[in-house]
C-alpha cells in the first residue's frame, strides 16, 4: 500500500457550509450519540465534495464534531483512496485507470495525452482547473480504456474523444458520461448477436415447475431412559 500524507500547504481553517453542516447533521442522527463517530465516513466525503479534497483543517473540524481524537479520523482519511489529500482541478479531476484491460486498449496513449494538457500526475495544472492521477481498476473493463472524472465513468476513450472532453470541461460545458463510441451500457462493440428476442429473458417463457411433495422424514425413535 502506498504511503498517503496530507499535502504540506494547507488552508488556515475550514468550516461546513450551510448546506453541508445540514446534510452533516443528518448523518449524526442516523446514529445514536454514543456512536455517531460512524459518520466519519460520511462528513469526509462532504468536506471532499465541497472543497475538493480533504484538507487538515476539516479533518480536525469533524474530530471535533464527532468528539474523535483528530489521529482516528487521520487514520480514516489515509486509509480510504477515494479521500484526495491535497488538492485537486477545479474543473475536472481525472481518475485514468492504468490496469491491464485498459492497458492492453490504449490506456497509455491516453496518459500521454493527460500529460500533455495537464501535466504531470498529481500535480494541479497552472490554472487551477484540471489535475489526474493513475488508479487501480475502476471495474468497467468491458468498456477499457476509460477514466472517472468527477463523480462519472467516461468509457470507450481514445486521445482525441479524451481531449474533446478536457476542451468542454474547459469551455464550462458539462460532457456526456458513458461509452464513446455509442455502446449502451456493456453491449458489444458492434452489431448485438446474443439475447436479441426479448423471450429469453423477459421470464414469458418462464414455465411453472410443481415441486412434488417429499415424503416425510421418519420420525427419530425417543431414546429410553437408562436404568
Amino acid at each position: 500500500m502506498s504511503v498517503r500524507r496530507l499535502a504540506q500547504e494547507q488552508p488556515a481553517s475550514f468550516a461546513f457550509s450551510k448546506d453541508s453542516q445540514a446534510k452533516a447533521n443528518w448523518w449524526l442522527a442516523k446514529y445514536p450519540a454514543a456512536r455517531k463517530q460512524s459518520a466519519v465516513i460520511p462528513m469526509l466525503w462532504l468536506a471532499q465534495k465541497q472543497e475538493g479534497w480533504v484538507s487538515e483543517p476539516a479533518i480536525r473540524e469533524i474530530a471535533r464534531q464527532l468528539d474523535m481524537p483528530v489521529m482516528r479520523v487521520l487514520e480514516v482519511a489515509t486509509f480510504y483512496v477515494m479521500f484526495q489529500l491535497q488538492p485537486v482541478g477545479r474543473v475536472a479531476f481525472v481518475q485514468l485507470c492504468g490496469t491491464t484491460p485498459c492497458q492492453l486498449r490504449g490506456a497509455l496513449d491516453l496518459k500521454a495525452t493527460l500529460k500533455a494538457r495537464i501535466g504531470e500526475a498529481n500535480t494541479v495544472s497552472a490554472d487551477g482547473k484540471f489535475s489526474w492521477e493513475e488508479v487501480e481498476c475502476l471495474g468497467a473493463c468491458c468498456n477499457a480504456p476509460m477514466a472517472a472524472i468527477n463523480d462519472y465513468y467516461y468509457e470507450d476513450l481514445t486521445p482525441e474523444s479524451l481531449g474533446q472532453i478536457l476542451d468542454d470541461f474547459a469551455a464550462g460545458k458539462s460532457p456526456k458520461p458513458g461509452s464513446y463510441e455509442g455502446r449502451k451500457a456493456s453491449e458489444p462493440k458492434d452489431a448485438i448477436k446474443t439475447l436479441t428476442d426479448p423471450k429469453l429473458y423477459d421470464g414469458s417463457l418462464a414455465k411453472k415447475i410443481k415441486i412434488p411433495n417429499l415424503p416425510e422424514k421418519p420420525k427419530k425413535a425417543k431414546a429410553e431412559p437408562a436404568v
